[in-house]
């Protein structure tokens, strides 16, 4: 090859390493889907996004804003999306695997304790107000009440914009739709028995309505409707949660609840489609996680965040609903390395690059091989020259073997000028050269003292000849 080939191929493979190095170390970044585009979860992922552009971190995130959480959760289905904000009860993608609980949901039930609902069966035949925050709330109830074999009744809603209380069937419980601000009022005027609501339990919505029904309540004490059949109902419905309410959640002086109450709710999710890298989301989930701080600030929701939970890794991938293998890696401290990322890649170019790299060098030999046979039949047909010098016997002979030397130097000499040719092969050239010149010249040398004393023996030949018939 010539010399000007190997500087292109050399820079060529320099270009490739740097490309590659480029592409590798360039930040990944995961499209997210949000609903809806004014709650927290929106301000939290947000503040998220900002802060690893602010950190120049290898993983970014592109905040894509949907109106709703099921909108935000189909455009993670559609492949729209390589993360998404999902409340499983509304919307649950087929390829969603859970990253972190951005925040759990709990159905709270409250009313007057004079009223002794201890349990949701004793809300039979009473009027459930319900402050509906989000449009899957009421088939959420419709769903806890079926599997006590309670039919809510939509009656409840014409009653209380009539002005009055709406009587309930057996086995049926009147659902009234109300505002926060009509709590205590609907309370006292009897047109409910109960309020629930479906907030975070530490959050001002869930507090706002626990405050509005002791308020409601005569004797200004609120008691809890509890739900005991969390692990059951979850059976029926994988999507909802379970969740204990610790006590004093909703106060202290008098302390509220008095004890801890079971109860099931929803959970607000953070989650990536299975075939997103897992490098990608481990990095993902680990920012978030250790960002936990600093996110509150802008983001007071980032408080409630918690890891799923699970006891090993099959547990985790294997769950009601699933866990991505990435946050997994991450909560099991077992983040892949660069070598556990391309360990497979590294040893199929081991394998096959030494395979390949023999191959060259075979070819290579072949073909340099063909290079120094040009070579070795200038080396041998010199050899010849010598041997055909000593018994050259006319200065004819030696000319044409010193055009033909010529020929073969200058042949040689084309040659090392389009190709390199190792020291010990040049310095054999050069001493079979010399050795031929040398051998002609010494070669006409001696042609040259042979052909006087040759011409002198011939002319007294002639002369004897000549004498010959007088001496007779």
């Amino acid at each position: 090859m010539r010399r000007e080939w190997l500087l292109v191929l050399v820079a060529l493979g320099l270009a490739a390493a740097a490309a590659a190095i480029v592409y590798l170390s360039r930040p990944n970044t995961l499209t997210v889907a949000v609903g809806p585009q004014d709650g927290p979860e929106a301000a939290l992922i947000e503040a998220y996004a900002s802060a690893l552009d602010r950190a120049r971190e290898d993983v970014r995130l592109k905040v894509v804003r949907y109106g709703d959480v099921r909108d935000s959760a189909l455009a993670l289905q559609r492949n729209k999306a390589d993360l998404a904000v999902v409340r499983p009860d509304v919307f649950l993608p087929e390829n969603g695997l859970t990253l972190a609980i951005l925040h759990d949901e709990a159905m709270v039930i409250a009313a007057p304790e004079a009223a002794d609902l201890d349990d949701v069966p004793a809300l039979a035949r009473k009027r459930l107000g319900i402050v509906v925050r989000h449009s899957a709330d009421l088939s959420f109830l419709t769903n806890l009440l079926s599997f006590y074999d309670l039919v809510p009744d939509s009656t409840g809603e014409d009653a209380a914009e009539a002005g009055h209380a709406a009587e309930a069937e057996p086995g049926h419980v009147v659902v009234v739709p109300l505002k926060v601000g009509d709590v205590t009022a609907a309370l006292t005027e009897k047109r409910v028995d109960a309020v629930a609501v479906i907030a975070s339990p530490a959050s001002k919505p869930a507090a706002a309505v626990v405050r509005a029904v002791e308020l409601g309540s005569p004797d200004r004490k609120v008691g809890f409707v509890s739900i005991p059949d969390g692990d059951a109902i979850l059976q029926r419905f994988p999507e909802l949660q379970s969740v204990t309410i610790p006590a004093g959640t909703f106060g202290g002086r008098p302390k509220r609840p008095d004890e801890e109450i079971k109860t099931v709710g929803a959970s607000y999710r953070l989650m990536a489609r299975g075939t997103v890298s897992r490098v990608a989301v481990a990095s993902a989930t680990q920012h978030l996680f250790e960002w936990r701080s600093r996110l509150a600030s802008a983001a007071p929701v980032a408080k409630l965040m918690k890891a799923p939970d699970f006891d090993t890794t099959v547990a985790a991938t294997s769950a009601r609903l699933p866990n991505h293998p990435g946050a997994v890696d991450y909560f099991e401290r077992e983040q892949q390395t660069f070598l556990d990322r391309y360990e497979d890649y590294i040893y199929l170019f081991a394998f096959f690059g030494g395979t390949i790299g023999s191959c060259f060098a075979w070819i290579g030999q072949r073909l340099a091989r063909k290079r120094r046979e040009r070579v070795d039949f200038v080396l041998d047909r010199l050899l010849d020259i010598m041997r055909e010098v000593r018994a050259a016997t006319s200065a004819t002979e030696l000319d044409a073997i010193a055009i033909e030397t010529d020929g073969l130097v200058a042949d040689v000499v084309c040659y090392a000028r389009e190709r390199s040719i190792d020291a010990r092969t040049v310095s054999a050239l050069i001493l079979a050269v010399d050795g031929v010149h040398a051998a002609i010249a010494d070669a006409r040398r001696q042609t040259s003292e042979t052909e006087p004393r040759s011409a002198t023996r011939n002319r007294t030949a002639r002369l004897l000849a000549l004498d010959l018939p007088a001496a007779e």
